[in-house]
């Protein structure tokens, strides 16, 4: 069989890549503050990917994120079998699991760690339960999921909590509920139902950590004084 000259396979190659080339590429998803990331063309804007998530840049000091509302919390799996969702609210348009419990206490409880503005016009909305005040964020302070806020009997108590990544320590006065069943409202400023395992801390608590606050979320595990 006869085979075709060097030069034309040569020319025929070229020309596939060239045509491969000028087709459209797959758009890469622009993402937000506090939004899913690999790189740093994921993120809008001056924005950087740092651990998975969309963040003001350090390096530049931009404070994109610190001045405008906070991603909504994603549903996810209760992290007891035991505690089942009560039911389901649609908040904009996703439906979030509702609870009204939250895992069994231990003197190791695992929990996520979230980063709560307790300020006037932060995200914590209204001023916090235990008190009927609102609190400055350089307070050691945390909201419990509706279960371990145990309709507040924890108020004005303090927990002591470990972080599973630096392996810091340190103590914070529970002074609100980060509400698992009730959100997206005026009252809860916008935001969906809270997960059941989540202890939300002041940026103190994340300070005294040790923690990036950008991150959004830690591991950590928790246990009462």
């Amino acid at each position: 069989m006869e085979r075709a000259p060097t030069g034309t396979l040569m020319v025929a190659t070229v020309s596939f890549f060239l045509v491969l080339a000028s087709l459209p590429c797959p758009s890469t998803a622009i993402s937000y503050c506090g939004g899913p990331c690999r790189t740093l063309n994921d993120c809008n804007g001056q924005l950087i990917c740092i651990n998975g998530r969309c963040a003001d840049d350090p390096d530049i000091g931009t404070h994109i994120c610190r001045n405008s509302p906070p991603p909504p919390r994603t549903p996810s799996p209760p992290s007891d079998p035991t505690c089942r969702s009560s039911g389901n609210l649609n908040c904009k348009g996703i439906f979030y699991p509702q609870y009204t419990c939250s895992p069994p206490v231990t003197t190791s409880t695992p929990a996520i760690l979230t980063e709560n503005d307790f300020s006037p016009g932060g995200e914590g909305g209204y001023p916090s339960e235990c008190d009927g005040h609102y609190h400055a964020n350089s307070e050691l302070i945390v909201a419990l999921s509706t279960g371990w806020y145990a309709g507040g009997s924890r108020c004005g108590r303090k927990i002591r909590i470990t972080s599973l990544k630096t392996g810091l320590t340190t103590t914070a006065k529970v002074v609100d509920e980060c509400d698992s069943v009730n959100g997206c409202d005026a009252e809860h400023a916008g935001q969906p139902p809270c997960r059941n395992n989540i202890v939300d801390g002041s940026s103190a608590v994340w300070k005294a950590l040790g923690l990036n606050i950008d991150v959004g979320e830690e591991k950590i595990v928790w246990s009462m004084v």
